[in-house]
């Protein structure tokens, strides 16, 4: 027996730390079809054979597996919001009369511009408003009582 199915497996070792890394189980599903190479290999298959069941694999994994076990992982763990979503939903107190037009807030401890996410709305200096959304840089608020609790 040759041991051409080192190789493979050194692949799948590589591609498994390129998988800690990026954490989109791609690169898993690349490694489950070098271990498929090394298997073909240690049956004594030709190499193009085995790169035609390593490829194959691989494919199968991705398109069957991946998404199946993605929809799991998603399931079982909760999105953590970050950076801007993270605000939406957040209480902020306004340095700034505020109107469709414009104003500012401090919202999580920064001054943002913000308008008001209502017609005719204004709020003056010290409210307490709600972040219904964030457009760019800017905070979209709306009064206390009308905006939905996070």
């Amino acid at each position: 027996m040759n041991g051409g199915w080192l190789w493979w497996v050194g692949g799948a070792l590589l591609l498994g730390i390129a998988e800690m890394i990026s954490l989109d189980l791609i690169f898993l599903m690349l490694a489950g079809g070098a271990i498929a190479g090394a298997v073909a290999n240690a049956l004594g298959a030709s190499v193009p054979v085995q790169i035609v069941v390593a490829a194959g694999t691989a494919v199968v994994l991705l398109f069957a597996l991946r998404p199946w076990l993605l929809r799991h992982l998603r399931a079982r763990t909760t999105l953590v919001e970050t950076n801007a979503a993270a605000l939406v939903g957040r209480t902020a107190v306004v340095v700034a009369p505020t109107t469709e037009a414009g104003g500012r807030v401090k919202l999580a401890g920064e001054v943002w511009s913000a308008r008001a996410g209502q017609e005719g709305a204004v709020f003056p200096a010290g409210a307490e408003v709600r972040v219904s959304r964030i457009e760019g840089a800017t905070a979209v608020v709306v009064a206390q009582q009308d905006a939905p609790h996070a």
